[in-house]
């Protein structure tokens, strides 16, 4: 990987094929790799960029405060990107929307799949899992707390580990190990999401959901579909909450046709 150096701490980034730019924001249990099995095809036609958010993957924790966006912003002026085609996942997609509210002019199209949506009304199921990671980090088992979240993010609610890729888990193991090491430090420099309204977001817009996540996911899903002007929904049957794990294929179905506008 190559890497951007600041006062804070350094980030991590790949780039493939040419053309177009898009870039892949990864997911809070993950990191680049998660969007391995979509890159092939989209670098035939699109340079790809991928980067680890600060405190993931090979990417520094934060020496001091930050913000996602302006991570991202300072990602794309090294490159020398003014506008891109940005895609992002669970948190990735909620700094993507961030950096569409905040940075309108610098993306040409917003494709979000399963981010959070500030201030929600957690389940008690959502709850329960929060509750059940904390304990485990606050007895100093990463182990049990990084099996805490691949059997809520990869596996989820709705299906058994033998419906789960084969070698799914142990490729997510260790990014879930590593963000769940940082997660202090980075909530504790992390300046928070932007104050915007979605419903500002003036550029085409694509959400994914898959029916296998946890339902609070899939009413955020349409809950983002519904407000910013003009977006699509599309759902994922055969998916959780990591939908470019569970069915690259399909989403590949949904994002090349979407990039192409």
């Amino acid at each position: 990987m190559l890497t951007l150096a600041d006062e804070l701490g350094h980030l991590s980034y790949v780039v493939t094929g040419d053309g177009p730019p898009v870039v892949l924001v990864h997911a809070g249990v993950a990191d680049h790799r998660m969007w391995d099995a979509v890159v092939p095809e989209l670098a035939e036609r699109y340079t790809v960029i991928r980067y680890d958010l600060r405190g993931f993957g090979e990417s520094a924790p934060p020496a001091g405060p930050f913000r996602e966006t302006d991570d991202l912003r300072r990602l794309l002026d090294h490159l020398g990107h003014d506008r891109v085609r940005l895609v992002g996942a669970s948190w990735g997609g909620r700094v993507a929307v961030d950096f569409a509210l905040t940075h309108p002019d610098r993306v040409h199209s917003l494709a979000v799949f399963a981010a959070p949506w500030p201030g929600y009304d957690w389940s008690a199921e959502m709850i329960a899992y929060d509750e059940a990671e904390t304990a485990a980090l606050a007895s100093g088992d990463v182990d049990e707390a990084t099996r805490i979240n691949l059997d809520m993010w990869l596996r989820g609610p709705a299906r058994g580990w033998e419906d789960v890729g084969a070698g799914l888990a142990d490729r997510l193991r260790g990014a879930v190990r590593t963000s769940l090491v940082n997660q202090d430090v980075v909530g504790e420099h992390s300046q928070g999401v932007a104050t915007g309204d979605v419903a500002d977001i003036a550029v085409p817009t694509l959400v994914g959901v898959g029916k296998l996540d946890v339902a609070d996911f899939q009413d955020i899903g349409r809950r983002y579909a519904s407000t910013i002007p003009g977006a699509t929904l599309v759902e994922f049957p055969t998916a959780g909450h990591l939908i470019a794990l569970d069915a690259p294929a399909e989403l590949l179905a949904a994002l090349g046709p979407f990039l192409t506008r």
